[in-house]
């Protein structure tokens, strides 16, 4: 069951939408500290006595931010939701479908111990001067990569870096990272997330990911 809107209170701002329909509401919540990076990496059951934001309460320690963006957004689809904050807000302009992005990203089985499987900033073949090979790009509209990974770019400025939490709704289809991007570019990375995609128990696949939208490149 999705949460309920918040009581409106001095803070951040709170967005609700309605998934493809221009409906939205806004509401208040009050601003908060990321934790420290060496907090240590919550339990489902440390979660649950949290009062705190949804991004904040979940992320634990991981590529915790004390600078990061105040601005939170729940977009609701159907019966799942993608749960969005901006850690660094962009002041470029946004892609449009057909466009392609190039994007440098980090992701996080965020409901099996927080274990990483792509990092952000990790050492490529070139630097960033004009040669993006070594970063991930796909085309805003083409489906190449999963649902809540394409809205969370496709809304996002340049320059920005943005966090989403990923219910397996709208993760890999089949569970299988091969048949959608993006998908981890070492071998280790790999094997953490298909550990979790695949496994057949109570794992929690919910994953975690902050994208930052280096690049727009046009039609």
């Amino acid at each position: 069951m999705l949460p309920s809107p918040p009581n409106p209170t001095p803070g951040v701002e709170f967005v609700v939408a309605r998934h493809r329909s221009s409906e939205e509401t806004c509401f208040s919540l009050p601003s908060q500290p990321l934790p420290e990076l060496s907090a240590p990496i919550p339990t489902p059951e440390s979660l649950s006595q949290l009062n705190l934001p949804i991004c904040q309460r979940l992320e634990g320690r991981i590529m915790a931010r004390q600078k990061c963006g105040t601005r939170t957004t729940q977009k609701l689809n159907r019966d799942f939701n993608i749960r969005m904050q901006d850690l660094r807000p962009g002041n470029g302009p946004k892609p449009n479908i057909g466009e392609t992005v190039v994007v440098d990203w980090d992701g996080y089985t965020i409901g099996y111990y927080g274990r990483i499987f792509e990092a952000r900033n990790k050492t490529k073949g070139g630097s960033f001067e004009g040669d993006d090979k070594d970063f991930f790009k796909f085309k805003i509209g083409s489906n190449e990569v999963i649902p809540a990974f394409e809205e969370a770019v496709s809304g996002m400025a340049l320059g920005g870096i943005r966090r989403i939490i990923v219910p397996p709704e709208l993760g890999y289809p089949e569970n299988d990272f091969n048949k959608s991007g993006p998908r981890p570019t070492t071998f280790s990375g790999q094997r953490a997330l298909d550990f979790v995609l695949r496994n057949q128990g109570l794992i929690d696949k919910t994953l975690l990911f902050d994208i930052e939208l280096l690049k727009i490149i046009p039609n």
